[in-house]
């Protein structure tokens, strides 16, 4: 079994290898062994920092993502969950579009006053209600 010296595994993956020693410290990745002071790890790493990487851009939390992995690193993936996920993900994504849209118009809009503008005024009233909803 090939083992990858820290700085090997950070190059590879993109990860600091900061952030790897802090991974292994709340248990999201393990080193196999030591090359003097150096951590190694074994190829199964960087499958696993690869699915980090997957599951923070998903929008999972890292202690959602631990829990993602069998004790021997194998990734155990909740599809209930997954597709909760990406539920909300087209959700989202609607709702980036439709801002997107808006402010596509606002920007050309020819209304001599952007208040002047009814477009602009709901985006303005829909901005007003998503903050006091995330207020709440």
């Amino acid at each position: 079994m090939k083992l990858l010296d820290i700085g090997v595994l950070s190059k590879q993956s993109g990860v600091s290898p900061s952030t790897l020693r802090y991974y292994e410290e709340i248990g999201l990745i393990q080193s196999v062994g030591r090359h003097g002071l150096r951590r190694q790890f074994d190829a199964q790493a960087a499958t696993q920092l690869a699915l980090i990487s997957l599951g923070k851009m998903a929008g999972f939390s890292l202690e959602d993502i631990k829990g993602m992995f069998a004790r021997d690193g194998t990734p155990r993936l909740p599809r209930a969950e997954l597709h909760l996920r990406a539920d909300a993900l087209d959700a989202q994504i609607r709702g980036l579009t439709r801002l997107r849209d808006a402010l596509h118009h606002v920007a050309g809009c020819p209304a001599e006053s952007h208040m002047d503008c009814p477009k602009f005024k709901r985006l303005m009233d829909f901005a007003a209600r998503t903050n006091t909803r995330h207020q709440a």
